[in-house]
């Protein structure tokens, strides 16, 4: 474990430029050895994988590039046949879903939605007339998720423009980055859903298997005193109207079964806020942190 832990921070040194020569040697040993026998373990034929359908942390597709299994991203809708965009094979990003597919045109509204049109994009939805025109209105797809392109026109997608969180200050933050963020940071979590509509700062539920409100658990070390360390070493880097001021640690986590995600396993925010809505109250009466 220790070589696999020099290496992996030798691997992502060097995708920013940098390295120690004690570190290459570790990433060369695994390179040869550990790597390899991966592969072999995961499918001895595997050459590529392709992700859609929900975000890819890049965490994860940095993992499987660092073992030498190239995973390509697509992103797109059913409206939109599929998909929209791909990654390049000779050239991707890791957290981008690569430039729009010969054909199909994308763009950005107003209010960071990603529109899309093209050939692919279906012509209404069936006997729904004003959901139709809605949808396509203007001549572009409407997909309701947020998102951006670099220079290159290789996009990321960053939530979805319901799931907004819009402060009482009137700062509009998408909660999706920020969840990621937070649970890379803080892998001992199961999940993590972000709070704060129409209020006046940041606030998050944690999920973690055995765990009571107050984050007290005997699971490595798990304890309110951990996220809270974790949540301060995130805000360090966030403006003042990103950061987390406020937590609280859910018993069970959510699930398809407790009715708190959906069938593809999403949050079902409003049902979970209305489910934890007193929890949720008593974080907003406390000062914040």
């Amino acid at each position: 474990m220790k070589v696999f832990n020099r290496a992996k921070r030798e691997y992502l040194r060097r995708r920013n430029g940098e390295g120690t020569f004690a570190d290459s040697l570790c990433l060369s040993l695994a390179n040869s050895a550990m790597f390899p026998a991966i592969r072999k373990n995961i499918g001895p034929n595997l050459k590529a994988l392709i992700c859609g359908s929900a975000p890819l942390p890049p965490e994860t597709q940095l993992f499987f590039m660092m073992i030498g299994i190239p995973v390509l991203q697509v992103y797109g809708l059913t409206e939109t046949t599929a998909i929209c965009t791909m990654d390049d094979p000779r050239h991707f990003e890791p957290g981008r879903v690569g430039p729009a597919i010969p054909g199909t045109e994308m763009t950005l509204a107003e209010s960071g939605e990603i529109l899309v049109r093209g050939p692919n994009i279906f012509p209404g939805y069936w006997q729904r007339p004003a959901e139709t025109a809605k949808a396509l209105e203007g001549g572009w797809f409407h997909t309701g998720d947020q998102g951006d392109a670099d220079a290159s026109g290789n996009w990321r997608i960053t939530g979805r423009l319901k799931n907004l969180i819009i402060l009482n200050s009137g700062h509009n933050i998408a909660p999706e980055p920020l969840e990621d963020a937070l649970a890379a940071r803080l892998p001992e979590a199961q999940q993590i859903l972000l709070l704060g509509n129409q209020r006046s700062f940041l606030a998050a539920l944690v999920t973690v298997a055995g765990t009571n409100g107050s984050g007290k658990s005997s699971q490595n070390g798990f304890s309110g005193e951990r996220i809270q360390a974790v949540i301060n070493e995130l805000n360090t880097n966030l403006p003042h109207y990103k950061q987390i001021r406020a937590f609280h640690v859910v018993a069970e986590p959510f699930s398809i079964e407790n009715g708190l995600l959906t069938a593809n396993g999403k949050f079902k925010r409003d049902v979970i806020s209305a489910r934890f809505a007193a929890e949720i109250e008593n974080l907003y009466q406390k000062k914040p942190a």
